[in-house]
């Protein structure tokens, strides 16, 4: 199925819980937020993943990070916007588990449901086909195995039932292994991400270029304890910008985690 830009854009507000008149024109990533001066932004197919996460909606200026508890982050200082995006009431959504949340919803309003399977730490792979025709997995200590345990239901509310399970038992160590290591410029979508416990992701939703070929990007998180997916800031940025200079070596410093450029990956 291929989405017009907007059709995509309806289909990720619906995903979301909105309708799309309740979410004003300016409030998603591409639409708030300028490139810096003398950039232009990377071109992005309507129907692609790039698409999908310079859309995201926003939520008002200035709204806090929230916890899953509903209580806000105690850093408020770090984020220049938070996506208009649930993220449960369990402990679950948190760094890695967010990177993977934004890969399904796409895949899933995208009409590619058969692409969305992701690894559990012990290797065990929970394929979304297999869950909405009624499996479900058992857990026994480091084992997994599928059983016929419910009927079909390929609704998005039983999406987010498969989500919360693959958010229990994957993590930045499966994510890391099921992505492959990222080359040459940098793409909406990228990942970095340090396997780990503790280990942290974060995934690029924005990328600009200046007529010489330097680029900029924008790069979103979840974290722990579970919380909304936020855009953050930079924190080399004298003026508070959100946008990240590309490099090709060294570190990639981020107002919670420092990560190396070689820890970028990419979807498959």
């Amino acid at each position: 199925m291929h989405l017009l830009p907007h059709s995509l854009l309806l289909v990720a507000l619906w995903l979301h819980g909105h309708r799309p008149d309740q979410v004003a024109p300016d409030q998603t990533v591409e639409q708030r937020f300028a490139p810096p001066a003398g950039f232009q932004r990377e071109p992005a197919d309507g129907s692609s993943f790039e698409a999908y996460l310079r859309r995201l909606p926003l939520k008002a200026p200035g709204s806090p990070v929230l916890l899953h508890n509903g209580q806000p982050k105690w850093r408020q200082d770090a984020h220049a916007g938070v996506i208009h995006m649930s993220v449960g009431r369990r402990d679950l959504q948190q760094c890695a588990d967010a990177i993977i949340r934004l890969r399904a919803e796409f895949l899933f309003g995208a009409g590619r449901e058969s692409e969305i399977a992701f690894p559990f730490t012990n290797g065990f792979l929970a394929e979304w086909s297999r869950w909405r025709s009624g499996d479900r997995i058992v857990v026994k200590g480091n084992q997994c195995r599928w059983v016929q345990a419910a009927v079909p239901d390929g609704s998005h509310a039983q999406l987010q039932r498969y989500l919360e399970t693959v958010f229990a038992y994957a993590g930045t160590i499966s994510l890391e292994r099921q992505l492959q290591p990222a080359s040459g410029a940098i793409r909406i979508g990228d990942v970095f991400i340090h396997g780990g416990s503790p280990g942290h992701a974060v995934i690029v939703v924005d990328a600009a270029r200046d007529q010489a070929g330097h680029r900029r990007f924008m790069i979103a998180q979840g974290f722990m304890p579970a919380q909304e997916i936020h855009v953050l800031r930079n924190p080399l940025s004298e003026t508070g910008s959100l946008w990240f200079e590309e490099k090709s070596s060294g570190e990639l410093l981020t107002p919670e985690w420092t990560f190396h450029w070689t820890e970028r990956r990419r979807w498959k």
